[in-house]
């Protein structure tokens, strides 16, 4: 199919395309969100501690800033429609990999499973993002995305209790037979049966992804040119190479510490509550709470943005959420702590919708290569936690949760009252 300009598919229905885009979304948020649950899962398969089993997000979110820019050159090449179906496939292998090698209790080749999971994630989102963001007003974007975001935490809503339900059901259980294991080799038939358990649900998925490829080839959504979008403020910069747009580069860095808060409250709050010693067959749903404060979110913020407030507003008053609920989450114990940082999925929910067309906002031909950079940010999901899992080894865990999140939401807050701004008054005078 030939490409149109966003100016041409202006004239066109948005419904189907912002349909399609959104199932695509729901599978993000469904096999994104499964990594929370995974953490206890591996932590028990494999008997790893908590460091160890934190390289699920890490080896996850890792693949995005390794294969960011190449995906931006592969779609390039395919174009946004056949490079989002070559996304859903290359994912469909790494859920093949990882369900076989988690059911053989392979933990390095889980990972790499994980790791290319995360690399077909990497190119559908590179291409997904973008073309959500202008497939209409660039102002309005952050409604879209939020459309968009409601698929996605539903889907991560749905996540966590699926796999609880398929396979970390009586996990408190399986837990207490195995350290009660009378022989080495009782034990180990235990932890083999339990790490079964995942190999048909990923088969499930995979094949799953691969039908949704086939079918958004053969679907009707248009290609968009994003280097003949988006460039009202970029006029002045015609022939300027990327690094003059200095509220791209806030924006990758302001990416990278929202998707590590984010994967903080969503992926780490079931070792968070397990911190107060909370049975494991309840933490392992805690992340289903966070995602409905996300969805939550959402939904106001498609409300409210851009009819009662500004996206860039409404960015910084998340950001001033996140502090406040990160603070109650230190000065609190128990369910009450947890609560507050499920909350803070609501405080999250519309920084990622809003950030995003703010830093690719005027790019013009770089559109593909910003996106790029700023989906590269997302191995802040890998940074962070990892951080987080090695510093509660040696300081109270909610004073590190406490200290890594609150300057992460200052800097986003920075970013919402100005370094989005930074740099876009000379474009216009140029």
């Amino acid at each position: 199919m030939s490409s149109i300009s966003p100016a041409a598919a202006a004239g066109r229905s948005t419904l189907g395309p912002t349909i399609i885009i959104g199932v695509l979304f729901f599978i993000f948020g469904f096999v994104t969100w499964l990594n929370g649950p995974l953490i206890t899962f591996v932590k028990l398969a494999f008997q790893v501690e908590d460091v160890y089993a934190f390289l699920v997000p890490f080896a996850f979110y890792l693949s995005y800033f390794v294969f960011s820019l190449p995906a931006s050159a592969v779609l390039r090449r395919t174009g946004m429609k056949k490079g989002m179906a070559l996304g859903l496939f290359v994912m469909a292998v790494g859920a093949v990999g990882f369900g076989q090698f988690a059911t053989m209790r392979v933990f390095p080749g889980a990972l790499v499973g994980l790791f290319v999971i995360g690399a077909g994630l990497s190119l559908l989102q590179t291409a997904s993002n973008p073309y959500i963001s202008i497939l209409g007003p660039i102002e309005s974007a952050a409604q879209r995305i939020a459309v968009m975001g409601i698929f996605n935490k539903f889907a991560g809503i749905l996540a966590p209790i699926v796999i609880g339900s398929l396979v970390l059901a009586g996990i408190g259980d399986i837990d207490a037979q195995v350290q009660a294991a009378p022989t080495p080799q009782a034990r180990e038939a235990l932890l083999d049966a339990f790490a079964a358990k995942v190999h048909l649900p990923y088969l499930v998925m995979a094949g799953l992804l691969v039908l949704l490829a086939a079918w958004v080839v053969r679907s009707s959504l248009p290609e968009i040119r994003p280097s003949s979008a988006n460039s009202e403020q970029a006029i002045g910069h015609a022939d300027s190479s990327i690094f003059h747009f200095p509220h791209l580069w806030l924006g990758v860095l302001c990416l990278f510490l929202y998707v590590g808060v984010e994967v903080m409250a969503g992926d780490a709050i079931g070792t968070y509550g397990a911190g107060f010693h909370l049975p494991l067959d309840q933490t392992k749903f805690f992340t289903a709470f966070t995602l409905g404060g996300m969805l939550l979110g959402y939904v106001v913020g498609l409300v409210l943005i851009p009819r009662f407030v500004s996206q860039q507003r409404y960015l910084a008053v998340s950001a001033v959420l996140g502090v406040l609920f990160t603070v109650c989450a230190y000065l609190t114990r128990g369910y009450l702590s947890v609560g507050f940082v499920a909350a803070l999925g609501f405080a999250n929910a519309m920084m990622w919708p809003a950030i995003f067309p703010l830093a690719i906002k005027g790019l013009g031909r770089h559109t593909e290569a910003g996106s790029a950079l700023l989906i590269m940010g997302i191995a802040g999901g890998a940074v962070i936690p990892q951080l987080f899992a090695h510093l509660k080894e040696r300081l109270d865990f909610q004073l590190v949760f406490a200290l890594l999140m609150v300057p992460c939401y200052l800097y986003i807050l920075y970013y919402g009252l100005r370094g989005h701004r930074v740099g876009q008054s000379a474009a216009r005078a140029g």
